[in-house]
């Protein structure tokens, strides 16, 4: 991981499933400048659900195909797989095909090749192999997990790469932000935060988490970018 287009700190947004939420998600990263990359089911799209968590049912419907291109404008696509398995329990075949036809599909949605990706289920449902297979038979370049640095380091293994903090870690969330704005670092840092954008509505998180995006955007020393700009650079 290099400079950050001559700056030193990056933050960046990743988050999962492509659910109608994200549209004000998106509204609100807009307004304040700020970049997401959103990791999609290409196999579930069109899908109209909920779910129940926290003793509260939300909604988690996907968008169309057709849709895609315009909801995410400004933003990065990712996989997250066709279908959200866990990767560790599919044969090496099976994995290829999950992230691999998600990817291409992505990459017709998108206008653009996809080359991110988000691990289903997360760090519980991955393991070495997934990993290797990943590297060594698809054209992904990155795959985030969800285990929680609470760091700013850099990482070398951008395939098993772990973010900063899950926005649902409120109060780490924002004690990282402060130490990140503080920063005055001599080599790259980046601050990466991660979730569900449908987890806004369960928990009523929205006015807490774009005072977050308040706090954090406008920075003249931080490049807010995609993963794919602040991991890879283009």
């Amino acid at each position: 991981m290099k400079d950050f287009g001559g700056k030193l700190k990056a933050l960046t947004f990743s988050y999962d499933d492509g659910v109608t939420q994200d549209r004000r998600l998106i509204k609100i990263l807009d307004k304040y400048g700020l970049k997401s990359t959103f990791n999609i089911n290409t196999g579930l799209l069109g899908n109209a659900n909920s779910i129940f968590q926290d003793g509260v049912t939300t909604p988690h419907v996907k968008p169309r195909p057709e849709e895609v291109r315009a909801i995410y404008a400004g933003h990065e696509l990712a996989v997250h797989t066709l279908h959200h398995p866990a990767l560790n329990r599919l044969t090496d075949d099976e994995i290829v095909t999950e992230v691999e036809q998600d990817r291409i599909a992505l990459s017709e949605l998108a206008g653009y090749e996809v080359v991110g990706m988000a691990y289903p289920g997360g760090t519980g449902c991955m393991d070495a192999r997934v990993a290797r297979v990943i590297a060594e038979r698809t054209g992904v370049k990155y795959s985030r997990t969800t285990t929680s640095t609470h760091s700013f380091a850099p990482q070398t293994d951008l395939l098993v790469f772990d973010p900063s903090v899950f926005h649902l870690e409120r109060e780490k969330l924002f004690e990282l932000g402060e130490k990140f704005l503080a920063l005055e670092p001599e080599s790259p840092q980046l601050f990466y935060v991660w979730g569900h954008a449908y987890e806004f509505d369960v928990y009523d998180y929205w006015e807490r988490f774009e005072e977050f995006c308040r706090m954090m955007a406008g920075r003249g020393d931080i490049f807010y970018g995609t993963n794919r700009e602040v991991l890879l650079g283009y």
